[in-house]
C-alpha cells in the first residue's frame, strides 16, 4: 500500500460502538497505510495510569468524559495517522464539531458480532447491568450520530479484521486520489 502522511489530523478516524473492531482494524489500518496508530482509550489509560472502569467508578462517567474530550480534541489536531475514538465521544458535541470534513469511517456492527467479540464482560463500565440490553439501547442511541458523521459506514458484521482494514484503506485511497 501507500504510505500517506497528513497535512492536519489523522488520515482515517475510526468511530462506532464498542465490539466492532476499532483497535484491530485500526491497527491493520495503520500498518496497510504506513502510518502509526492510536487508541484514545488506550491514551487515557496511560494518561491516568488505570484502566478505564477504575475511571468510571472512581470519578465517575462526567470526569471520564472531559478527559476523554480533551485527549481526542488533541489528538485530532496532532496525530498524522490512524485515530480509533472511544463509542461515546462522537455524542460530545465537541468532538463532533471537529470531525466534520475530516476522514471519519463508522464501523457498524449487529449485537452478535459485538457479543461475541468483546463478551460484555466488568472490563466495559457502561456494560455492567444487563449487557446486552445496555448495548442495543446505547447502538440505538448513537446510531444517527455514526452514520451523519462518518464519510463512509463500512459493516464488519461477519467479516475478519483484515477484510474490513482492506477495504476502509481502499475508500480512503479513493479519496486521496480525488
Amino acid at each position: 500500500m501507500t504510505s500517506y502522511t497528513a497535512t492536519s489530523g489523522p488520515v482515517a478516524i475510526l468511530i462506532g460502538p464498542m465490539g466492532v473492531g476499532k483497535s484491530t482494524v485500526g491497527r491493520l489500518l495503520a500498518d496497510l497505510l504506513e502510518v502509526p496508530f492510536l487508541d484514545v482509550d488506550d491514551v487515557i489509560v496511560e494518561r491516568e495510569q488505570r484502566p478505564i472502569a477504575d475511571i468510571f467508578v472512581d470519578d465517575g462517567e462526567p470526569y471520564f468524559r472531559e478527559v476523554e474530550r480533551v485527549m481526542t480534541l488533541r489528538l485530532l489536531d496532532d496525530h498524522p495517522g490512524v485515530l480509533a475514538l472511544g463509542g461515546g465521544a462522537p455524542m460530545q458535541d465537541d468532538i463532533a464539531a471537529s470531525l466534520a470534513g475530516r476522514p471519519v469511517v463508522f464501523l457498524d456492527v449487529g449485537i452478535a458480532d459485538a457479543a461475541r467479540r468483546i463478551g460484555f464482560d466488568t472490563s466495559r463500565p457502561l456494560l455492567a447491568v444487563n449487557p446486552r440490553a445496555t448495548w442495543v439501547a446505547m447502538m440505538n442511541a448513537r446510531r444517527e450520530t455514526y452514520e451523519r458523521l462518518g464519510r463512509w459506514r463500512v459493516d464488519t458484521a461477519g467479516r475478519e479484521a483484515t477484510e474490513v482494514a482492506r477495504e476502509v484503506a481502499a475508500l480512503i485511497a479513493s479519496a486521496v486520489e480525488r
